[in-house]
C-alpha cells in the first residue's frame, strides 16, 4: 500500500476521507474508510480480510458495506485466475458516478418544487421558499453541466 514509514500517514488520510464522507454525505465511517483505502492502495485490489484488517473493522460490518458500495456501482468484485479469494476495487469512474447521481437528484427536485408551489397557491411566502430552493439547486446543476469533469 505505502512504504512502511508512510503507513501512519496513509491511515490518517483514509480517516480524513471517512470524515468527509460522514460529514458531507452522511455515510457510516466504515464506508468512507473503505473508499479511502481502495483509492490509495497499491495494488488497487484488496480482499475483504485485507480491508477489514487495515481499517480495523469487523468482517460482518465490512460485508454489508461492501454490498452497499457494489450495489451503487462504486466498488466492484474482482477475481484473480487461480485464486478463490474475492477482491474488491474502486471503480475508475466512481466519483463521476457519485457526482452524476447528485446532479440527477438536483434536476428531479424541479418537479417536486413545481408540485409544492401549486400546493402552496402559486404565490406568497410559502411558494417563494420553494422557488428559492428550486433556483439554488437548478443553479448548481447548471454550473456542473457547463463545467463537466475532465477525464
Amino acid at each position: 500500500m505505502a512504504p512502511p514509514g508512510d503507513q501512519d500517514e496513509v491511515l490518517r488520510w483514509i480517516e480524513r476521507v471517512a470524515t468527509f464522507c460522514v460529514e458531507e454525505w452522511a455515510l457510516p465511517p466504515i464506508t468512507g474508510r473503505i473508499l479511502g483505502l481502495l483509492m490509495i492502495c497499491d495494488p488497487p485490489e484488496r480482499s475483504a480480510g485485507m480491508i477489514a484488517e487495515t481499517i480495523h473493522a469487523s468482517r460482518a460490518s465490512l460485508t454489508s458495506n461492501m454490498r452497499f458500495l457494489a450495489a451503487i456501482g462504486l466498488v466492484r468484485k474482482v477475481r484473480v485466475p487461480g485464486d478463490r479469494t474475492t477482491y474488491y476495487r474502486i471503480e475508475d469512474d466512481a466519483w463521476h458516478k457519485v457526482i452524476q447521481r447528485k446532479l440527477d437528484s438536483l434536476g428531479a427536485f424541479g418537479d417536486i418544487a413545481d408540485e409544492g408551489a401549486k400546493l402552496a397557491g402559486g404565490r406568497g411566502p410559502r411558494t417563494e421558499r420553494i422557488r428559492a430552493a428550486q433556483r439554488s439547486l437548478t443553479w448548481l446543476r447548471d454550473i456542473a453541466a457547463r463545467h463537466p469533469p475532465k477525464p
